[in-house]
């Protein structure tokens, strides 16, 4: 019987893994969609904002099949002609943390009634637009891998890793504003209009740019305790969690503790 069990136990693991990763696939299915429509070209050499949206759909190993689908769709006719919409909610969660969201919709009325029901269910609610936006700013986010390519070898690997004071100096060469470590990779910070060029004059450098996205970067974040932070956090996996939602940004900060906390409790 134990055997069964362990054998229940994992196959709806695998089936909660499939579930989020066929969520993740949707979300950058509509974003490569509309890169694809809004630039007007399907080819990813021509268009910017579809060879971003592409690199990002391909960090999350999106297959080559569905990210074509995804192109295809853009230029369908017919039944398979899909015109999504980009809307943004704005409102204060738990503890009166301000969160900004990105849908991209072909339903107004579903989203928004979807995205209203998630701020009342957490004992927030939403805000007019403009409410909360202000205390964001829109930032280019470029992620870079912390490998650096080599002279001597055509395949750059961690022996050749950029040490930080190299990397650094080559972020202002490149006019980036600032980075981050996040573990295995750099997050680049650059001016919301200078993201394209920031990335080319990085991997002019032999820098090895994963991927890279517009972002909202809270201008005075507020730092939470875990029970405020778990009850936020709740709020945000179950915006994430709506097909129609691509991002979702707030003002909360964590320590370093409390960020181990919500990791071991997902």
């Amino acid at each position: 019987m134990s055997g069964h069990s362990k054998w229940a136990t994992t196959k709806h693991k695998k089936a909660a893994i499939d579930a989020k990763r066929s969520a993740l696939f949707s979300k950058h299915s509509r974003n490569i969609t509309v890169a694809a429509r809004n630039g007007g070209d399907p080819n990813p050499d021509n268009n910017a904002s579809l060879a971003a949206a592409v690199a990002r759909a391909r960090m999350v190993s999106m297959p080559n099949a569905k990210i074509q689908a995804a192109i295809d769709k853009a230029f369908g006719t017919g039944a398979e002609a899909v015109v999504y919409k980009e809307v943004t909610y704005e409102g204060y969660g738990p503890a009166g943390i301000a969160l900004y969201v990105e849908c991209l919709t072909d339903n107004l009325n579903r989203t928004a009634a979807d995205v209203r029901s998630a701020f009342t269910h957490a004992g927030g609610n939403l805000g007019t637009s403009g409410s909360v936006s202000f205390q964001f700013e829109r930032k280019g986010s470029i992620a870079v891998d912390k490998v650096i390519k080599s002279d001597e070898k055509k395949v750059p690997d961690k022996e050749n890793a950029v040490d930080e004071d190299e990397f650094m100096m080559a972020v202002a060469e490149a006019e980036g504003e600032d980075y981050e470590d996040a573990g295995d990779e750099w997050i680049v910070y650059t001016a919301y209009d200078k993201m394209q060029d920031v990335q080319k004059a990085l991997e002019d450098q032999g820098i090895i740019v994963k991927g890279s996205e517009l972002t909202m970067i809270p201008t005075t974040p507020t730092e939470l305790d875990i029970n405020d932070a778990r009850k936020v956090q709740r709020l945000i996996d179950h915006l994430e969690d709506l097909d129609d939602v691509q991002s979702v940004y707030s003002t909360m900060s964590v320590s370093d503790e409390v960020a181990e906390q919500l990791a071991e409790e997902e």
